[in-house]
């Protein structure tokens, strides 16, 4: 947990309540149709993304990355769903956060390497098609699609190139349904050059919200801490209309912290935890674009 930080910039908050704790909240009546890049995103309400899904259930039986995770969070009513991908040799996207699996890894490997692994509650590793055959189910629920970093650059450009295939086949390629994360700034420019309509969010806080800008890409998604180190970026972000997101905020005094810096959107692993504090602080939990 950071240490305690003078905040130097706090947002205004709306003082409309969230319903309770529970899925069906009340939703914005902000309507942001068309391109993702028009700005102006935070206006006091703030949007929930679930950490790789709501897996911190036991309907999810605690399953990280999962289908089931998926289907949680989408039960639960929040903003965004965050899920990881890898892709195995053979061009299989894997919904799975680590690099490698029981040693191997798993863009050097074919998916045959890996089709029997199981998750925590049984399932097996869910392939792209397996989530996204869930996400039409509650198309409401924004993906929140982080490509994880591969060994070389034409491997990057190939999971970009096939995440798009895949999106397209399942009616899924809409800037209002997807938003992209990636700790590779190659993915992201390749995204910011050849996607411009999506929001897509740089994980990394080596590069400032004016390079970024700069580079075509379009939003940020900082660890929490970066606001302490860096007070003045916060603002510079608003002035260039990127969207933010902040990670992975787990413990109830951080989740205060981001709430009154009005930040867009907030990431955790304990969604309902984050919902009750927006209710606490009277702040209106947003729904949509």
């Amino acid at each position: 947990m950071i240490k305690k930080i003078i905040w130097t910039f706090c947002a205004a908050m709306a003082v409309m309540s969230v319903s309770p704790c529970q899925a069906g909240t009340v939703t914005g009546n902000d309507e942001r149709s068309g391109s993702a890049v028009s700005g102006g995103w935070n206006d006091g309400r703030i949007r929930i993304v679930a950490h790789r899904g709501f897996w911190n259930c036991e309907e999810a039986g605690y399953a990280r990355n999962s289908v089931a995770a998926l289907r949680c969070a989408q039960e639960a009513g929040v903003w965004g769903s965050e899920f990881d991908v890898n892709m195995t040799s053979d061009g299989v996207i894997l919904v799975y956060h680590d690099g490698s699996i029981n040693g191997k890894a798993i863009d050097r490997n074919p998916y045959s390497e890996f089709k029997d692994v199981r998750l925590e509650n049984g399932e097996k590793i869910p392939v792209i098609d397996d989530y996204l055959k869930q996400a039409l189910k509650h198309p409401e629920t924004v993906l929140v699609y982080e490509l994880k970093v591969h060994s070389t650059p034409e491997i990057e450009a190939r999971l970009v190139e096939r995440t798009a295939e895949k999106l397209k086949e399942y009616g899924l390629y809409d800037p209002a349904k997807v938003v992209f994360i990636s700790f590779s700034k190659f993915i992201c420019d390749k995204i910011a050059a050849e996607m411009p309509e999506f929001i897509c969010m740089y994980l990394r806080d080596d590069l400032g919200p004016d390079q970024l800008n700069k580079d075509g890409i379009n939003g940020v998604d900082y660890h929490y801490s970066v606001f302490g180190k860096h007070p003045d970026w916060l603002g510079r972000i608003r002035e260039l209309g990127m969207f933010l997101n902040c990670w992975t905020v787990n413990d109830v005094k951080d989740m205060q912290e981001m709430i009154r810096l009005g930040i867009d959107c907030i990431t955790t692993d304990n969604p309902l935890e984050l919902r009750q504090e927006l209710k606490t602080a009277g702040v209106e939990e947003e729904m949509s674009f």
